[in-house]
């Protein structure tokens, strides 16, 4: 078994785009810490996140759930092949962790990992916002990103510790094999009637609670709009 391997960390300050007067809501201005560089030498993981890396809404990114984002690599490929846009390559999902030998396919909720000094596990996959469209003027990447199924994925944090690039994760349990990322966003994204699936899922220990939050309320047949995350300031009206 290919253990995952961290390519690149990065962190990075929020920043302010766009312009105030602009008629175009994609030329706007909006805040953003998705902006990141990456990191050389040792950095501090603490239960929220990597030292120096900043969130510009902490409604939505963040958290204790969502302390570190991963990204692999190998799906830049598809993603210049699909948009024909050079500049989209490591770093360009915002992710801190610059993912080799690991995708949605072969990690699983609840993964647990030693990295460095700290000890990380897998929360959830990640729901891409309207973010990533705005960098890059594609209005419906959210939704590409989605059913691409390359989403990437958050780690919690369950020891602190100085942690680095270029080093292999090493696996210290897996107790979820049953559900891979892939899995849970085929059943989040794809299998939306199947109810049974939901509720298998909600009730996974180790998922985050947002995502557990979002089957308990399917099971009450409520289904949250998906145009809030994926279009957002994008459009006019949100």
């Amino acid at each position: 078994m290919n253990l995952p391997f961290i390519k690149q960390l990065r962190t990075g300050k929020v920043k302010r785009l766009g312009n105030d007067e602009a008629k175009d809501p994609m030329e706007r201005r909006w805040e953003t810490g998705m902006f990141k560089e990456e990191r050389k030498g040792k950095v501090w993981l603490t239960k929220t996140g990597l030292a120096e890396d900043e969130i510009a809404d902490t409604k939505v990114h963040g958290g204790p759930e969502k302390a570190l984002f991963a990204y692999p690599l190998h799906h830049y490929d598809y993603w210049q092949e699909d948009l024909q846009i050079d500049g989209i390559n490591a770093g360009a999902m915002g992710e801190n962790l610059v993912m080799t030998d690991a995708d949605e396919f072969t990690t699983y909720i609840g993964d647990t990992y030693k990295f460095g000094e700290a000890i990380i596990q897998v929360s959830q996959p990640r729901q891409p916002c309207w973010k990533p469209a705005r960098r890059f003027k594609v209005l419906d990447f959210a939704l590409r990103i989605q059913n691409s199924g390359r989403t990437g994925w958050y780690y919690r944090v369950l020891q602190e510790g100085d942690v680095e690039a270029g080093v292999h994760l090493e696996l210290i349990d897996r107790p979820h094999p049953e559900w891979s990322l892939a899995a849970c966003n085929e059943v989040m994204h794809v299998r939306k009637e199947d109810l049974a699936a939901a509720y298998e899922l909600a009730t996974c220990p180790l998922l985050a609670q947002n995502w557990k939050r979002t089957f308990e309320k399917r099971l009450r047949g409520q289904e949250s709009s998906l145009e809030k995350r994926v279009f957002g300031k994008n459009i006019e009206n949100n």
